[in-house]
């Protein structure tokens, strides 16, 4: 799945390529400082849920930031990256602006790059491995930022590239769901030629991108621009179908599918399994992002509910907790409360995350965990009560594990709790087969190195496999579970 070391080599030697290294020497790409991202001021974006919080580079300001990469022989970056983005060629089209070929070269291994640029943690990833970072100690590239401008630019300009596809080989396959894993192996399998068809439960195509992130961070319009391009290159979508119910996998077999990919995610809320944890106004993070995510629970006019609080407390410290809680500052709290059992060291979430929910004036109370919830006359949660913890020796993660401290009790006013400690995997597909394995947590169980499962003509990835991971990962799995099918059914049929 990666790109091998002659093509990369190469594609670097390319005369354009050679020109531009010229053109700057090193030592002044070095003198250029990091890019910032523009962004929406706090006390303006907080009042909308739909506004970006992110408004993107300009192209003066993409240029510049592409002219900081040294184009490196050896580029880490890409080893960084879980879809095996060819990040180099991408930023030096960049430099010499030719943007709509760097959006085409993002498209050559990632089926989602407008996604990517918003959500991806490339601060742990591609940029972690930047030469900046590991030779020089200095900001890497702003490889996300670029990746984003790249695709936007694209779009924007109304020349969305569709990538090319191979001619048809008459093979069907499927995928259950329509998350960033499911996504990434379409797009993938319908370029090697195969008929694909993504079967969705809910009524849109997305998954998590639509239900599980907000439009501050992702603009669904955008997430529906990548799709759009998937259909142009001619997949398949099936909406309010679920398989195991709508259609069994025999039933699907019938209609000529050969093969499958698991790719429904993990929808299923986790609770602590605390004291008055039953109590109104307590919920996971999962039913409320996706209330107002995907049922738009916040306008008047839709069907949807969602409760609204003023003292809104979001238990967790991942990424979810933190659209979360800055989701309730938008819906009117006037008091919004991260709690966290760990330090913010510890907290997963991305770094901008963090920033922007402080900027936005989200309080965080780290190192206390919630033992019980108290309730009004009406059933109604009304308060907490919370230990103080401290960090001990590492856990299994590798991160302190946190111990309560003995007498530091202390309780807080709340009126709403969003719990956003994890995720299971919804139990449906493996129960529906009970010759699949899966593992005590619920999740598939596959051969990490083909992502095949016990069952030879189904694949999995993403969160079914992992438990909550990130987008990119998942993508990556979807990757290398297209490519890997491709060798099982290539031996299996004649491929006309």
């Amino acid at each position: 799945m990666g790109l091998n070391s002659l093509y990369l080599k190469q594609e670097r030697d390319a005369e354009w390529r050679a020109e531009l290294r010229k053109k700057t020497k090193n030592k002044d790409r070095m003198l250029i400082n990091r890019v910032s991202m523009p962004e929406l001021e706090p006390e303006i974006r907080v009042n909308y849920q739909d506004r970006e919080v992110n408004s993107g580079l300009t192209r003066e300001m993409a240029m510049q930031e592409a002219i900081r990469c040294m184009d490196c022989a050896n580029p880490t970056c890409i080893e960084g990256c879980p879809v095996s983005i060819n990040i180099p060629k991408f930023i030096k089209n960049i430099e010499r602006g030719e943007i709509q070929q760097a959006a085409s070269v993002l498209k050559e291994t990632s089926a989602l790059p407008a996604v990517c640029g918003r959500v991806c943690p490339q601060e742990k990833q591609c940029e972690a491995q930047c030469f900046y970072v590991q030779k020089l100690n200095k900001p890497a590239v702003a490889i996300g930022h670029l990746e984003r401008f790249a695709a936007d630019y694209e779009r924007e300009n109304g020349e969305m590239s569709v990538p090319e596809t191979a001619e048809s080989n008459g093979i069907k396959v499927a995928t259950v769901g329509s998350g960033p894993a499911a996504l990434s192996f379409a797009g993938d399998m319908i370029k090697k030629g195969y008929d694909v068809t993504v079967f969705e439960a809910l009524h849109e195509i997305g998954g998590v991108l639509k239900y599980g992130i907000p439009e501050f961070r992702l603009p669904n319009n955008i997430v529906d621009k990548e799709l759009e391009n998937l259909q142009k290159m001619g997949v398949h979508f099936e909406t309010n179908f679920i398989v195991g119910r709508t259609a069994s996998f025999d039933d699907l077999k019938e209609q000529g599918f050969q093969a499958f990919f698991i790719g429904s995610g993990a929808g299923l809320p986790r609770f602590m399994n605390i004291p008055g944890e039953n109590y109104n106004g307590i919920l996971s993070s999962n039913e409320y992002l996706t209330r107002v995510n995907l049922m738009g629970a916040q306008y008047d006019e839709t069907d949807t509910p969602v409760l609204h609080g003023k003292r809104v407390a979001v238990v967790g410290g991942g990424n979810t907790a933190m659209d979360s809680v800055r989701t309730a500052l938008r819906l009117g709290a006037e008091k919004a409360m991260i709690v966290y059992r760990r330090s913010e060291e510890e907290m997963p979430a991305r770094i901008e995350e963090i920033k922007h929910a402080k900027e936005e004036g989200v309080e965080f109370h780290n190192l206390c965990n919630p033992l019980e919830y108290y309730g009004d006359e009406k059933g109604r949660v009304s308060g907490m009560k919370l230990i103080r913890m401290e960090l001990g020796e590492p856990d299994a993660s590798g991160r302190r594990r946190p111990v309560p401290m003995e007498g530091s009790e202390f309780e807080m006013d709340v009126d709403l709790v969003i719990v956003a400690v994890g995720v299971s995997p919804n139990p449906l597909v493996p129960s529906s087969l009970k010759e699949l394995n899966v593992t005590k947590w619920g999740t598939i169980v596959v051969d990490e190195n083909n992502m095949q499962s016990s069952i030879p003509e189904m694949f999995a990835g993403g969160d079914i496999v992992r438990g909550g991971a990130t987008v990119i990962l998942a993508m990556g799995d979807g990757r290398l579970a297209a490519e890997k099918m491709d060798h099982f059914l290539q031996e299996k049929y004649t491929v006309n």
